[in-house]
């Protein structure tokens, strides 16, 4: 009885070649990546990410601010084969959430946040892959990774061809724009590699001129110290309403990616999964302050914004709306969580509120 065969590989040939299984395994990874919703998929050679000695420098100089894990496992980060020794070749995708803001009301939170938990969607999608990939080879091994695991994401996938890393230090790609996801499959074999795309971004400096706290402080050099994604998401402590202009936000920031040319006019290719709004998206920072535990569990569950705990929640609302102008009903909210039990929400509402004294003195 003959093996069952692949759900999209056609039986080979007899003068199949070792050479013609590679190019062959990889044109139907691409086009398979392309059936489950990924706009973009290329292969890089496992080994040495291109710019490790750079992510060294920037973690010996304290760049990735309290991010501790960024420091762990840095082999691990810095060559896919620490980890995975079997490791050949990295197949790297990405999916597109590039809604057009006509289409898409303001919101206090990063684009990406505010549809379903991106992790599930790609890792569900990447498995799906890698499972149809071992069905091609015995002994085939595969290991994908959707943000969490150490690798450096977008060395990879600028090495992969799929876009050139921009001077606000995301991936660009040159039809999509740098509103990507990136996965990653991690495969035991050697898959012919693509060439790298030169750099488009030139000597433009919308995004880092657009930084209202200076994170960017050269192209491709960021100083999560300073950045508002940092801020209101991977933050712990305190909030200091003074250094972090978070223009209204209680969930990352997009303003470098909003000013990047790359980004405009873009159109096809977005992943609806990706960009369908939750009700979270609509939350305004003053509705926030009003939260309860049980609020914040039901407004986040399903959702990338659930890395940010209850009280940072509040921490950052209370930020966002002491560089407005408030309602009695918020100022009143403040009082009360000048109060709660946790520190950092009480700093941060008393910061308000001395903001919006002084705004009203003045």
């Amino acid at each position: 009885m003959q093996p069952p065969e692949s759900r999209f590989l056609p039986r080979p040939p007899v003068c199949y070649t070792a050479a013609m299984d590679a190019d062959r395994i990889k044109a139907l990874a691409v086009r398979r990546a392309k059936e489950l919703g990924f706009v973009a998929a290329g292969v890089a050679a496992a080994g040495r990410a291109p710019h490790a000695e750079a992510l060294e420098q920037w973690l010996a100089e304290g760049r990735h601010a309290s991010m501790d894990y960024m420091a762990r496992h840095v082999a691990k980060r810095c060559d896919v084969r620490v980890e995975w020794p079997w490791a050949k070749s990295v197949l790297c995708l990405a999916s597109s959430y590039a809604v057009d803001e006509a289409d898409s009301p303001p919101s206090a939170l990063a684009r990406y946040a505010r549809a379903r938990d991106y992790h599930k969607v790609l890792k569900r999608r990447c498995h799906q892959l890698a499972d149809d990939l071992t069905q091609i080879s015995p002994g085939f091994k595969a290991r994908a990774c959707v943000d969490t695991a150490p690798i450096l994401e977008r060395d990879w996938a600028a090495a992969a061809g799929i876009g050139w890393v921009g001077a606000n230090g995301c991936l660009i790609h040159p039809e999509w724009g740098s509103y990507l996801l990136l996965a990653e499959i991690v495969v035991s074999i050697k898959l012919p590699a693509d060439e790298p795309l030169a750099d488009q971004c030139g000597d433009c400096r919308l995004c880092i001129d657009a930084c209202p706290n200076g994170a960017l402080t050269a192209p491709r050099m960021l100083d999560s110290r300073r950045c508002n994604s940092w801020a209101t998401i991977e933050n712990r402590g305190d909030l200091d309403g003074d250094a972090f202009d978070t223009r209204g936000s209680v969930f990352g920031c997009d303003l470098c990616q909003e000013a990047c040319p790359h980004n405009r006019n873009v159109t096809g290719g977005v992943d609806r999964q990706l960009v369908a709004r939750r009700p979270i998206a609509e939350v305004d920072p003053a509705t926030i302050l009003g939260w309860s535990q049980a609020d914040w569990d039901a407004a986040t569950r399903g959702s990338a914004t659930r890395r940010a705990s209850y009280e940072m929640f509040l921490r950052n609302a209370a930020v966002a709306v002491g560089r407005g102008e408030a309602s009695a009903e918020v100022v009143e909210q403040l009082r009360r969580l000048a109060e709660h039990p946790a520190p950092i929400v009480r700093h941060a509402s008393l910061w308000a509120l001395g903001r919006l004294d002084g705004a009203n003195r003045r």
